[in-house]
Order: structure tokens, then sequence, then C-alpha cells
């Protein structure tokens, strides 16, 4: 095994268990579900950043099993039925913290590139999200809500508009201070 693959593999293993730590700290829980936390996405944004896109999403798809993992307590409460959980664990874990791996699809074209990059990622994981609890749990709808499109856009879109953007302003922050290139030309 190379050291070049090693370090990969240490930075990649302590951005994921930091991304799970920050997921714990939360600036403001909504009060029908979903929270904004402190940056937990930032970390596995910045994976594909150092090390390209596959490992990027290698990485991430990593870290969408860690955090199953780490919900699945949790979920045993919500008295999900198969078709929820088969819902939840493909589109609200798997499918949605994965799309993170192509924060750096387009990284070479600079700030712009990076901004885009970041800015589809987090819009597909926001689709998955979307898609779960349209489809998966519309009978958790509220009744405030009359249509399962609006309390799914609603619930998923109040919490991650403001990770998108908050992940941004990270990002572009660590670029523009060069502090991006400094982490990469560390772990060469």
């Amino acid at each position: 095994m190379s050291r070049t693959y090693l370090r990969k593999l240490t930075v990649s293993a302590i951005l994921i268990a930091l991304a799970t730590g920050l997921s714990f700290i939360k600036l403001w829980q909504n009060p029908w579900g979903g929270s904004v936390t402190l940056l937990s996405m930032l970390p596995i944004v910045l994976i594909p950043i150092l090390f390209g896109t596959r490992w990027g999403l290698f990485a991430a798809f990593v870290n969408s099993l860690v955090q199953f993992g780490v919900g699945f307590i949790k979920m045993m409460s919500w008295g999900m039925d198969a078709r929820m959980w088969i819902g939840a664990v493909v589109f609200d874990f798997v499918v949605a913290y994965t799309v993170l791996g192509l924060a750096a699809i387009f990284a070479k074209k600079g700030t712009l590139g990076l901004s885009l990059g970041i800015i589809i990622s987090l819009t597909l994981r926001f689709i998955s999200h979307f898609i779960s609890g349209y489809i998966f749990f519309d009978s958790w709808m509220p009744e405030t809500f009359t249509n399962p499109a609006v309390y799914s856009l609603v619930y998923n879109g109040t919490y991650m508009l403001p990770e998108l953007i908050l992940t941004l302003t990270a990002v572009l922050i660590l670029y523009k201070t060069s502090t991006i290139s400094r982490i990469k030309h560390m772990v060469k």
C-alpha cells in the first residue's frame, strides 16, 4: 500500500469522523423536523476537493453508511413500515450522502466551478430527501399541509438551503484563504 493511499485513507477517515461529530451540533431544529448543523457537510465536500471526485464518491458513500449507523437507533423508534425503511435507507442515506462526493466535479474551473459543484451536490442531496419525503413519508404530513410535494419541499428545504449556504460559504473562505491548497500540499 502506497504512502499516498494511506494518507488519503487517513485524512478521509478523519474528515468522516469530523462530519459525524459536527452532525450532532445543531444550530437550530425545525419544529416539524430537520435541523441545521454546524457545517457537518463541509468535511465531506472537502474530500473530493482534496482527492478528486472518484475518491470523493467512495468516501461519501462510506459516510452514508456511517450516517445510517448513527441514525439507525433513532429510526427504530419511528414506527416505519418496510416501504418507509427502504425509502429512508436508499434516499435519505445512501443516495443523499453519496452525492456529496460530486462537490469537486468542476473544481478545476476555480471559484465558480467549485461553487457550482457544491451547489449541484447539495441540490442533489435535497432532491434525494425530497423524493423520500414525497413518496415514502407522505403519511406523516401534518394536517396543515394538503400536498405531499409541498410538505416535502418545505420540510427538506428549510434545513437544506441554510446547510447549502453555510457549506458553500465555508468552502469559499477556505479556498480564498489558500487553506485548501495548503491542506492539499500537506497530504501529498
